[in-house]
């Protein structure tokens, strides 16, 4: 696809993200061994890896320009995860180089006949801490930024980059993976969550996804959206709505999913986005939050073509800061970000096939 043909650029492309980055090594395996197996594996890749490493990787391929704040030692690894990046046009200007100690690395082992992937981590060492970002490295890093993503690691030195970044009114992103030290902090301060599947139930103990996004909109004031992915099975968004929307009327949230999740087509291959309108969503127990239900849905792969689930939910993050720079509305936002989710499961490791912005299959969704 031509550039010409594409939407302008998002005016202000800088993003900044603060995070984990590390070496995979990943090796594909027919079936996940036994206890006490020695197997082979059929296939075996190394590459850099690590939440923000790859979503600022997949947001740099997709046309923004993200700096990154983190660490890795003065070792093979860690001056491979620093070209790499460099390579793809992540800013790594703000990284701690340490002289002693290691990386972090992750093994991977790819599973072919489940399609799963399960990953050994050494973090790196010793860790990133406050002191050693100076205030005019954080004064620098934040200078001209759009928008700011945290994967949840670091979170000593996240939380002082989330406050400074606040202070500037910059928005902020943040990854729920799963409950870490220091994350509720970090949540505070969030404009944007993107969770994985089981944490907005297991941070907020509420009974379902949806009630638990209510909880999630009604504990954290300044969130505007939160997103919960849900691998194959696509992903839920509530939204609040701006001026309270006192006109809307009340549904309970778990009927309005059913009935969202009924107007799905489910013929469509592409990832597609099925929205309520502006709605008092209730639910029992928990409270009501007024703004807009989404669901939105996978690109249904071949199973001929689906290699490696790893970093597929970075590359939606990366998809989602590149869609919130170039003000896409949710409808399109979500289509996009699992379409480029899924083109990167192609192939071993997770940034492999990262698309750039001018790929051909990302054509109709820009």
């Amino acid at each position: 696809m031509s550039s010409d043909s594409l939407p302008p650029l998002p005016q202000n492309r800088i993003v900044l993200g603060c995070g984990q980055v590390a070496v995979d090594f990943l090796a594909t395996v027919a079936s996940f061994p036994n206890p006490d197996d020695k197997i082979r594996s059929t296939s075996l890749k190394v590459q850099g890896g690590g939440n923000a490493g790859n979503a600022s990787t997949c947001a740099a391929r997709l046309g923004l320009n993200p700096r990154l704040i983190s660490k890795v030692s003065n070792d093979s690894h860690g001056k491979g995860i620093l070209e790499e990046l460099e390579a793809d046009g992540v800013d790594t200007s703000f990284f701690i180089v340490s002289e002693e100690g290691n990386s972090s690395f992750t093994y991977v082992i790819v599973d072919s006949q489940t399609n799963t992937r399960t990953c050994i981590h050494t973090p790196g060492y010793p860790p990133l801490i406050p002191e050693e970002l100076s205030q005019s490295s954080l004064l620098s890093a934040l200078d001209g930024v759009n928008m700011v993503y945290f994967d949840g690691r670091h979170h000593e030195t996240a939380l002082v980059v989330a406050k400074e970044a606040a202070r500037k009114n910059i928005p902020i992103l943040v990854e729920a993976e799963r409950e870490r030290e220091g994350l509720d902090d970090l949540l505070d301060f969030a404009t944007y969550a993107i969770c994985s599947a089981k944490f907005p139930q297991a941070w907020t103990e509420a009974p379902s996804v949806p009630s638990a996004l209510i909880s999630m909109l009604l504990r954290l004031p300044k969130l505007k959206f939160v997103v919960v992915t849900l691998g194959e099975e696509g992903c839920i968004m509530l939204e609040r709505s701006v001026n309270g929307g006192s006109d809307a009327e009340e549904m309970d949230v778990h009927c309005l999913l059913e009935s969202l999740k009924l107007i799905k087509d489910d013929s469509k291959t592409i990832p597609t986005c099925i929205s309520s309108v502006e709605t008092k969503l209730s639910a029992n127990g928990i409270g009501t939050i007024t703004g807009r239900l989404f669901v939105g849905t996978a690109e249904k792969i071949p199973p001929s073509e689906l290699v490696d689930t790893t970093g597929a939910g970075d590359a939606f993050i990366g998809a989602v800061l590149y869609a919130v720079c170039a003000g896409m509305p949710p409808e399109k936002m979500l289509p996009f970000a699992a379409q480029v989710a899924a083109t990167g499961c192609r192939a071993l490791g997770a940034r492999t096939v990262l698309p750039l912005r001018t790929d051909p299959r990302l054509a109709s969704f820009l």
